[in-house]
């Protein structure tokens, strides 16, 4: 017969966990701290935290009309490769990128991960923070982050958001993040 032993007080003081086995015995000491951590790290990397990782690692590619990777990118080919790589397929042109998706963002509710629109479509980036973008501008520049300006949102068209599940996940563990660590009690089983 197994036995459990939890003891604790508060978050910054140990947890013992005693279970004895036929074989061995084990104890494992965890603090509150150590709890929270273990709840935050178990969650997976969101689809749009993955596409955005790929799509800043390739900044300073040179920009390709048409360019889907090799030797460079051109707007949606970016988007295509970055959400592909999150397991994610998107439409090959950007146009067609916003009309695979009914539920539309509005400027004042964009988040990271988020593809933005621009001049009647012809023209993605992806949210990268706050008030800025990845993407690829045009011929004789490189993949870059930079702002979304006033003249950005003087010609903003529209946004979708690819990974909808992945930002309420993210969302809900930056909460995490910001709670305090468990107060820890006692139990014995």
């Amino acid at each position: 017969m197994a036995l459990l032993a939890v003891t604790a007080t508060s978050p910054t003081h140990a947890v013992t966990a005693t279970s004895p086995t036929p074989s061995s015995d084990s104890n494992v000491t965890l603090t509150g701290q150590q709890v929270k951590q273990a709840q935050v790290s178990d969650l997976p990397t969101p689809a749009w935290k993955i596409a955005l990782k790929f799509a800043m690692s390739k900044r300073g590619t040179p920009y390709v009309w048409g360019g889907t990777g090799n030797g460079g990118f051109d707007c949606s080919g970016l988007m295509l490769r970055a959400y592909g790589k999150a397991g994610i397929t998107l439409p090959r042109i950007a146009a067609d990128q916003y009309s695979a998706f009914s539920r539309k963002i509005a400027w004042k509710d964009l988040r990271p991960g988020d593809l933005v629109f621009f001049h009647d479509f012809g023209h993605v980036g992806m949210v990268s923070r706050p008030g800025f973008m990845v993407d690829a501008p045009h011929t004789g520049d490189v993949v870059k982050e930079e702002p979304l300006s006033d003249w950005r949102r003087s010609s903003f068209a529209g946004a979708v958001r690819p990974d909808p599940k992945g930002v309420k996940q993210w969302v809900k563990q930056i909460k995490l993040r910001k709670t305090p660590a468990p107060s820890m009690p006692t139990a014995t089983l």
